[in-house]
């Protein structure tokens, strides 16, 4: 019996070669799914670590500012005892014309309370008030500079 074209050796050895090119292209394909999935893993754990120090972070912030507030408050408790200490030490040793505790101060207390002196302070001025209206003030280019009559006099030239 004669076959149609193709001897056994041929069609083995075609059928080999197949087999071991596919077993290669399997591998690689293999390979590089693997490399994917554990780049994938790596990136999954590094997003994951970021995530958790992002955290971290925020906490440490959080507990910062928290803590900070703590300490202001307990600074602005201290400092309140300490004025109501000096307060009361100026009351009882300046026969009471010392400053007023702020317990008083921070009350509703009577206008009377208040020493006149305290009553009708003024903020400090930027400028040096005229001591009269005919006064040239600082903002005048010609302050501080002293004038000759000849100068008044306009000069002829010619």
């Amino acid at each position: 019996m004669e076959s149609s074209g193709y001897s056994l050796e041929i069609l083995l050895a075609v059928s080999a070669a197949m087999t071991i090119i596919g077993a290669l292209l399997g591998w690689a394909v293999s390979r590089s799914a693997t490399d994917d999935a554990k780049k994938n893993r790596e990136l999954a754990l590094k997003l994951d670590q970021v995530m958790q120090d992002k955290k971290a972070y925020e906490d440490d912030v959080v507990e910062h500012f928290t803590q900070t507030a703590q300490m202001l408050n307990g600074l602005t408790e201290s400092y309140r005892e300490v004025h109501n200490h000096l307060a009361q030490g100026a009351s009882s040793l300046c026969q009471g014309a010392g400053p007023l505790p702020l317990e008083r101060v921070g009350s509703n207390g009577e206008a009377a309370e208040i020493p006149g002196k305290l009553a009708t302070t003024q903020p400090p001025l930027d400028y040096a008030p005229k001591t009269s209206p005919d006064e040239k003030g600082m903002l005048n280019e010609q302050f501080g500079f002293e004038r000759d009559a000849s100068e008044d006099e306009p000069q002829k030239i010619g």
